[in-house]
């Protein structure tokens, strides 16, 4: 288990003491500083780290905390923004046992790293379960690095806006299609570019027209056939060179699904070849709780899989599920979000070209939710307002539709004044986007503040009471069964076809 490794004591110095200077001395000195013969007697090459933290519009951000985590020996020191919003921290060593990351903190607010250093990366980083972005230095530089900023947002903001589902029919009053939350796709979704590509122009991305083009194997030799893809195979005269395509991440992977349709479900009328009904196809996305698994996707009704299930399975080594092949394009109507997973500590890459080594699509922020104190959370990733009490509605689907139709403040612990009619069902891309992938156990006990697998650590609640292993509804109806609708399961966050009968929970989101 990774948690006494990255347990964090958190040791604050006053800034300048000299004492930081042997913070990297946990496996012996470095001998840098000094003459040939003298390094038992030189003192250790140090340097600082200054940055600013500005809000989306510039405007500097006072009395944010910087904590700067020494990865060496596990403290970490503080300081806090001026009036200017500008921070400073002398004395960091150098060399071997440098390994810093930076990160950023202060009540209401979310916050994104950026680095113009060519020493530091913008990753996440396992803090003890908890995974904070941060600016990392794996060996910091014996230079002062002035420009390790962030990015402040507040609730409302947002990294990137949602898309529409597709739903074409309502099935009940304030249903996904009744609600049409989300961004119009375009009138004209997919162009077939005449050279065995297709452009979809909600998202940018540029797929395979020959969704048939690869017999399905298993994960690992799909992933390295879509990393050689090039120009000449699969009927494509594009141009393009092998390491330029890829194989979907999960997010890429469900914005092909149009729930309007089945068999397959994508739009009507789109220029696709050979899209295999019969197997599922991957993503890159490995299901970290389980990593002998990755998250794939049936085309036939747009079901996630994850386990065996009706002859489909998404066992890496064991499954043969199919590959369409992307790149990317140009700007969509959207930017789909990062899944977060990562490779780095407390992290993994499981093969060259994998979601978690290419790390695409719209950054979370760190935190991302933030706690409005008044029953609402506010998502800075999306820009959604969400019930916290995860677990005051449970019921059918139309029973769940209704009560969340007419939930206002007063109920379910809001007391943010709002009224009946101004909550709703989220729909599958609603609920999908409060996934975070990157947790080794369930998603919803990470979400209830649990920061370890074994319970031993804990941080703050994002959502109050989130049921882990059960289902969760959406406002979306499957197109395959209209008796049924798509629910998110707490546990893996996939998304899996419920009978609307059933009794199950919903969160409400405005």
């Amino acid at each position: 288990m990774r948690s006494s490794f990255f347990l964090q004591t958190r040791t604050v110095f006053m800034l300048l003491v000299p004492v930081l200077a042997l913070l990297g001395g946990c496996s012996g000195g470095s001998g840098t500083g000094g003459p040939t013969g003298s390094s038992l007697n030189a003192a250790p090459v140090v340097s600082s780290l200054s940055g600013t933290v500005t809000d989306k519009n510039g405007v500097p951000i006072p009395g944010v905390t910087i904590s700067v985590f020494h990865h060496n020996n596990n403290t970490t020191v503080t300081t806090t923004t001026d009036a200017n919003g500008a921070y400073s921290v002398a004395g960091l060593s150098t060399g071997g046992n440098s390994d810093y990351a930076v990160y950023a903190e202060k009540a209401g607010f979310a916050f994104y790293p950026s680095s113009g250093d060519a020493a530091g990366s913008v990753t996440r980083f396992d803090f003890n379960g908890l995974y904070r972005t941060v600016v990392r230095f794996s060996t910091m530089p014996a230079h002062d690095v002035s420009s390790a900023n962030f990015t402040a947002s507040r609730p409302g903001d947002r990294q990137a806006s949602l898309p529409r589902t597709g739903q074409a029919t309502s099935y009940a009053v304030g249903d996904d299609f009744s609600a049409l939350i989300g961004v119009a796709w375009p009138a004209t979704r997919f162009t077939d570019n005449q050279d065995g590509t297709v452009t979809d122009h909600l998202t940018g991305l540029v797929w395979l027209k020959n969704a048939g083009c690869f017999t399905p194997t298993n994960w690992s030799t799909a992933l390295a056939t879509a990393n050689q893809l090039a120009s000449g195979a699969c009927g494509l005269t594009d141009g393009s060179a092998a390491g330029q395509w890829r194989m979907p991440n999960a997010n890429e992977l469900e914005s092909l699904v149009d729930v309007s349709q089945a068999n397959p479900a994508v739009t009507g009328g789109n220029p696709f070849t050979g899209i295999n009904l019969a197997t599922a196809y991957w993503s890159s996305t490995t299901y970290m709780a389980f990593t002998a698994n990755a998250m794939a996707i049936r085309f036939s009704d747009g079901r996630w899989i994850n386990g065996p299930d009706g002859g489909f399975d998404n066992s890496k080594a064991t499954s043969a599920n199919g590959l369409w092949a992307v790149r990317s394009g140009g700007v969509g109507a959207i930017r789909l979000l990062a899944t977060g997973v990562y490779d780095g500590q407390g992290g993994a890459s499981f093969g060259g070209g994998d979601d978690a080594s290419l790390q695409i699509g719209a950054p979370l922020t760190s935190p991302r939710f933030i706690d409005n104190g008044d029953g609402t959370l506010a998502d800075t990733v999306t820009g959604l307002t969400w019930l916290k009490q995860a677990d005051c509605i449970s019921q059918t689907w139309g029973g769940a539709l209704a009560a969340v139709n007419t939930l206002a403040s007063g109920q379910c612990g809001l007391t943010d004044g709002s009224t009946a009619g101004q909550w709703r069902m989220p729909n599958r891309s609603e609920m999908l986007s409060l996934s975070d992938r990157a947790p080794t156990f369930p998603q919803a006990a990470y979400l209830n503040g649990q920061y370890q697998a074994g319970s031993v650590v804990t941080g703050p609640v994002i959502f109050r009471n989130f049921v882990v292993s059960d289902y969760y509804w959406t406002s979306t109806t499957d197109a395959a069964d209209t008796t049924q609708a798509w629910t998110i399961y707490s546990c893996d966050f996939g998304v899996y076809n419920i009978p609307k009968t059933d009794i199950r929970y919903a969160l409400a989101v405005r």
